[in-house]
């Protein structure tokens, strides 16, 4: 990381890219687990199973967040986008830090949801509620002068920008050994 005079916060924009490619990942961190699940379940669709694939997938993604997190600071999809996650003052984030980031980072669509159980949406009503509540928690972003989500700044988590690698020269990429 970056020294503190030299700290440099991404874009909201940035963040927001980065946070579809996580999406994305998290589809194939799900895959098996979820294989595996339907098949012990018979892909079963009762009240029961299907409370029990939410829970499921709460606990996997919960896993490899806290995980990635307080071991390196960045998932794949953050070190893509060249971003980490830090815990000022101290080494690394914490578990206990890295899982309440995670509970907090469901604020991004738990009241939506909430606001689609009382209202009966489905489809592409509950679809527009998440993206509406997506939205207005990216905003939060706005009222804080470092631009960090609500959710960091709740845990007390920043969300840094990593320098670039320097570009390889072309004597530099000639002297390597093939």
């Amino acid at each position: 990381m970056p020294p503190n005079n030299a700290t440099v916060f991404p874009t909201i924009r940035r963040r927001l890219v980065a946070m579809v490619y996580e999406l994305l990942l998290a589809f194939a961190v799900l895959f098996l687990p979820f294989l595996i699940f339907e098949m012990a379940t018979g892909a079963g669709h009762t009240s029961a199973i299907e409370h029990l694939r939410q829970v499921l997938a709460f606990v996997v993604l919960g896993i490899y967040f806290i995980h990635q997190w307080t071991r390196t600071g960045q998932t794949l999809a953050m070190r893509t986008w060249r971003l980490q996650l830090i815990h000022p003052g101290h080494d690394r984030v914490a578990p206990r830090v890295a899982a309440l980031r995670y509970l907090l980072c469901w604020l991004w669509v738990l009241p939506a949801l909430v606001v689609c159980g009382v209202f009966g949406l489905q489809h592409w009503q509950a679809l527009g509620a998440v993206g509406a509540g997506v939205l207005l928690w990216s905003l939060t972003a706005l009222l804080d002068r470092d631009r960090q989500f609500l959710h960091d700044r709740l845990a007390g988590t920043r969300l840094v920008q990593l320098p670039a690698p320097p570009k390889k020269t072309r004597s530099a990429a000639a002297d390597t050994p093939r």
